[in-house]
Order: structure tokens, then C-alpha cells, then sequence
């Protein structure tokens, strides 16, 4: 066993009592900010309270049964899908340009789907697993993985604490408090061994909990909007609502759109893999993007947003110790009754995001730092700096560029723009293409 395989408590196939795993799946559920794209989308297309409770809807329902699928039948791995930030913009660029509330909706509903079928293809083929063999050696997996918690950590901070709604002071003061009852509650774990099951492996929920009873004394919690939310409901507003109509424009965007979702996929499944310690299989990578695909094509008919693998899983396990893939069947488990059941729905959805974002900043660190610890156990070459350096000092520079110089690029350039981990991982593949290897001279 090596130094990461030690450092987890319960392994994918190991088994956890049923109580426990469906405990740790909440944990993953609830640290995750599924809600967030479907609201913003929501508010872009100017949807009405109905079709916005069904968007919220079908994204639950799709990441969970995608989650399911990934983890149970097709990649094997504990992961967990849920809705990527990069397809915004093309939903509400091809819905408006398709006629709004006159037939919008079914537009992006056919180019989800021409996309999705298309990643089912590449893995059907078994051309994914060939190109990622060919263009993606070990020194350009850890410099996506580093790149993944490092592009992560501007959404975290910026967008949940610093940008959040409220009073900044009260924001940050949340968001601490966060952090502070989650170091230590693994800093129990760490001193008291007995204590571990108990107190790391639980530490982001009880972090959670913290973070929410203290914006409940602040009044920052909105307990009027899981009051008005109804117990129960059926998706309405799937693809049977919209109907489902073929552009050949809306689909070429989508295709684009899928490129690089694919990309940021394969750089949470690098993630998982490094912090599992369970090498990725040539029958894995192509089953993994079936997977995506069949995972999207749902999310498509229940009239979501296409849905991705979530890095933030993998910091997850990293803080717990836990990466049974139990937990990962009961996290989707969890997705599709919180799709059924719109008040549970409601609560998470009320979660103040400076709570989620003092967790969220602290996974997307560990995500980076096992991204260094994959590289780190290699003999790197001089011409390595610059394949682990650029891509580095890219994503800095896309989260730091003004949205003036962004709003000026092409579209297709902006959905990238809208990706760092996308432009990054193609940087990092092109440099290790082109520069030469030193035969002579390497450097620790």
C-alpha cells in the first residue's frame, strides 16, 4: 500500500453499512452546489416560478441518476455528476435566438441531445480512451488536476463569500466559522484515532450544520422560501413540455460545448483517480464517456442542463478518508428524492453560499494539492516546468481578465473562456506535444 492508498479509511469496494453510506452521501450532496447553474439559468431565460422549480427539478433528478449510472454500470469509480457552469451562456444565447418561450427550450433540448449521443459514440468506438492513451501522459494529468482546484477557487471565494448577497462582514464571519469547525473536527479525528469514524469522516457535515445554525442566529437564513415550497411534485417541464427542435447552428455550438465539458470530465477523473488510487482502465474511459453520455441525454429529456463529472468529490474524499462508491450510489440516491421532494430541495437550496464556499475553498486546495502530489513522484525534465508552469499561469490570467476584454472574443472563444480548466489541459497537451524531451539533464 502507498503513501495515498494509506491515507484512506474505507477504499471504493469497501462495503459500509447502509446507514452510513446514505449519512456520507448527504455529505457529498450537500457540499455540492448542484442548485447554483440551474437558478442562474433560470433567472438568464426569465422563467416563471413553474418552470424554474422544474429546471431545479430535472437537474436533481439527472445528476442523481447519473451519479448512479457512472458509479454503479459504466466508469466504476465513485463519481458524481452534476451540472457544469460552462453551458450558460450557449442556453440562453440559442434559447433567445429560437424564439424564447415560442420554441427555445426545445432547440437547446435537440442540441443536448445531438451532443450527447455523440460523446456515447466516441466511447462506443473506443476512440476516447485512444486519445486520452496518446495525448495524456502522467505530467499533463497532474498539471489538469492542479489546474482544477486552482480554477475552482475563484467560485469559492469570489462568487459564495465575497460577491455573495448580504453583508460582507457577515459573510466572511460565516465562512470561517465553516472552516474552523471543520479543521476541527479533523483535527480530533487526527489526535483521538477513536474518534475518527465519527469526527473526520463526518467533518463537512457537521461543518454544514455549524455554518447554517450560525446564519439562523444572523438571520441569514431563509426559512420562508422551505415553508412555501410543496412537499412533493412530478417533472412537468421535460422534453414532452418543450418538445425537442434541430438546428444545425444550435448543435454545432453544442458540440463545442460538449468538447469541452469531455475535458473538464477527464480532469475530475483524473482527480479521483489520484485521490483513490485506482488507475483508470482503457475499458474505463470509454464506459466513463458513455456514461457522460447517456448521463446528459437525460438531463436532456427531463429538460435540464447537460450534467459532468464534480471535482469536488474527489477534495471530498481526501478530507474524509472515504471513497466508497457506496456512498457515491447513496449521494445519487439523495439527488433523486431532493428532484421529488421540493422542500428538501428548498432547504439545501437555502444553504447561505458563504457556508458552502468556506468548504468548497478548502476542497478545491486539496484537489490541487493531489494534482502536485501526482507530479511531484516524477523525474520531471526541464521541459516540464513549462508544461506544468503555463497552463498554470493561463488559468490565473482567464480568472483575473476583465469581462470587457472577454465580452470582444469570438463566441466560440468565450465558451472556452468560460472553461479555464478546458484551455488549460490544451495548453498542457500541446506543450508536451511540441517540446523537445532533454535527454541529458533532469532536475527534482
Amino acid at each position: 500500500m502507498n503513501e495515498q492508498s494509506s491515507k484512506l479509511m474505507v477504499g471504493p469496494d469497501d462495503q459500509l453499512s447502509t446507514q452510513e453510506a446514505g449519512f456520507l452521501g448527504l455529505q457529498h450532496v450537500l457540499a455540492m452546489d448542484v442548485y447554483v447553474p440551474p437558478v442562474i439559468i433560470a433567472g438568464l431565460l426569465a422563467m416563471g416560478l413553474d418552470a424554474k422549480a422544474g429546471l431545479i427539478q430535472a437537474t436533481f433528478l439527472a445528476a442523481g441518476i447519473g451519479t448512479i449510472l457512472q458509479t454503479k454500470f459504466f466508469m466504476k469509480m465513485p463519481v458524481s455528476q452534476g451540472p457544469s457552469f460552462v453551458p450558460i451562456g450557449a442556453i440562453a444565447g440559442i434559447y433567445f435566438a429560437s424564439g424564447a418561450t415560442a420554441g427555445g427550450m426545445a432547440t437547446v433540448i435537440g442540441a443536448s441531445l445531438v451532443g450527447s449521443l455523440l460523446l456515447i459514440l466516441l466511447g462506443i468506438t473506443g476512440l476516447f480512451q485512444k486519445i486520452i492513451n496518446s495525448l495524456v501522459p502522467q505530467v499533463v494529468g497532474g498539471t489538469i488536476i492542479t489546474v482544477v482546484g486552482l480554477s475552482l477557487m475563484p467560485s469559492a471565494l469570489g462568487d459564495n463569500i465575497f460577491k455573495a448577497q448580504g453583508n460582507i462582514n457577515e459573510n466572511l464571519l460565516l465562512a470561517i466559522i465553516t472552516i474552523a469547525i471543520l479543521i476541527f473536527c479533523v483535527s480530533l479525528g487526527i489526535y483521538f484515532p477513536r474518534l475518527q469514524k465519527l469526527f473526520k469522516v463526518s467533518s463537512i457535515i457537521i461543518a454544514l450544520l455549524g455554518g447554517t445554525l450560525l446564519a439562523t442566529v444572523l438571520g441569514n437564513f431563509d426559512w420562508q422560501s422551505v415553508n412555501e415550497a410543496s412537499w412533493f411534485s412530478l417533472p412537468s417541464f421535460t422534453a414532452l413540455h418543450y418538445g425537442i427542435h434541430f438546428s444545425m447552428t444550435a448543435i454545432m455550438t453544442f458540440v463545442i460545448i460538449y468538447a469541452v465539458l469531455m475535458t473538464e470530465t477527464t480532469g475530475t477523473w483524473f482527480a479521483m483517480s489520484a485521490v483513490t488510487d485506482s488507475p483508470i482502465s482503457k475499458k474505463q474511459w470509454n464506459h466513463g464517456i458513455i456514461g457522460e453520455g447517456i448521463s446528459c441525454l437525460i438531463a436532456a429529456l427531463l429538460g435540464g442542463s447537460p450534467v459532468t463529472g464534480y471535482a469536488t468529490n474527489a477534495g471530498i474524499i481526501s478530507i474524509t478518508g472515504v471513497a466508497s462508491k457506496k456512498v457515491f450510489v447513496s449521494a445519487g440516491i439523495w439527488f433523486i428524492i431532493f428532484g421529488f421532494f421540493n422542500k428538501l430541495a428548498a432547504f439545501l437550496s437555502a444553504i447561505p453560499a458563504p457556508v458552502i464556499g468556506g468548504i468548497f475553498a478548502i476542497i478545491c486546495s486539496t484537489i490541487m494539492l493531489n494534482g502536485l502530489n501526482v507530479i511531484r513522484t516524477l523525474k520531471t525534465q526541464e521541459r516540464d516546468m513549462y508544461i506544468i508552469g503555463i497552463p498554470i499561469i493561463l488559468c490565473i490570467a482567464i480568472i483575473i481578465m476583465p469581462q470587457s476584454l472577454i465580452k470582444v472574443t469570438p463566441v466560440m472563444i468565450q465558451y472556452l473562456l468560460e472553461s479555464p480548466i478546458s484551455i488549460c489541459a490544451l495548453a498542457a497537451i500541446i506543450l508536451n506535444l511540441i517540446l523537445p524531451r532533454d535527454r541529458q539533464i533532469a532536475f527534482k
